[in-house]
């Protein structure tokens, strides 16, 4: 961050993000490790989980923008191949957290699809009016179909290996894009419910195949056996 946001109103923004992160249950615990390229403003622990910790990155309120230590992270996921990667990013406004998620996503896949969180906290003057919360990013929809997915395939091999089989549960799914890999859904597709959201999701994904036509060369199948008629099936089908 630059030195303007270290000095002055610093350590309010900084009393701020702990404040709000403590009622979202982040305790602030000490530094997990020294990082002297990426310097966390703080580090945090989720509640109930000790190993579950987060650097806390806070951007100072007098622009409301980021600068390149979103970068100098991002370079840091891709050079070190070890998981985890978490970060949260503490800014002023949605407009900020946008270009957050921008940066993000400009630098790679390695950095969005790690446990990444951008919050918002308003200047103390303003906070009444604008709560704090989380700012989901806006994702194409082939990425989305992409990592949805994904998610379906884990939902599906997770039933399988149950004793009881049962249906898979979509809105699971929704709640795993916003939850894990911070997409805003329905902005995304341009839609105001889960119900439409799904609906282009599946009209999505039985366009989204190798030869058009081809219902065998789709890429969204889920493979139930080697071979056979119901060999296959395609999660939207649900």
């Amino acid at each position: 961050m630059s030195d303007s946001d270290r000095v002055g109103g610093a350590a309010d923004r900084l009393r701020s993000a702990e404040t709000v992160l403590k009622k979202l249950g982040f305790a602030r615990v000490p530094p997990a490790r020294r990082e002297s390229e990426t310097a966390p403003s703080f580090w945090v622990q989720e509640a109930g989980v000790p190993r579950r910790t987060f650097p806390v990155f806070v951007y100072g309120a007098a622009s409301g923008t980021v600068d390149e230590g979103v970068d100098r992270w991002a370079a840091g996921v891709r050079t070190d191949r070890s998981p985890p990667h978490r970060a949260i990013f503490v800014v002023a406004n949605d407009g900020a957290a946008d270009e957050t998620w921008a940066r993000l996503s400009r630098t790679g896949a390695e950095a969005v699809e790690s446990e990444v969180a951008v919050l918002v906290v308003p200047p103390a003057d303003r906070a009444a009016a604008n709560a704090a919360h989380f700012r989901l990013r806006v994702a194409e929809p082939r990425e989305i179909l992409r990592v949805a997915t994904g998610i379906v395939v884990g939902l599906f091999r997770r039933a399988q290996g149950g004793e009881e089989s049962g249906p898979i549960d979509f809105e699971e799914m929704l709640a795993l894009l916003r939850q894990r890999f911070g997409i805003d859904v329905q902005r995304s597709l341009g839609v105001h419910s889960d119900e439409d959201a799904l609906y282009l999701l599946y009209q999505l994904a039985q366009r989204d195949a190798y030869a058009p036509g081809d219902p065998g060369a789709n890429l969204h199948l889920l493979v139930l056996k080697p071979t056979g008629p119901a060999a296959r099936l395609p999660w939207f089908a649900g």
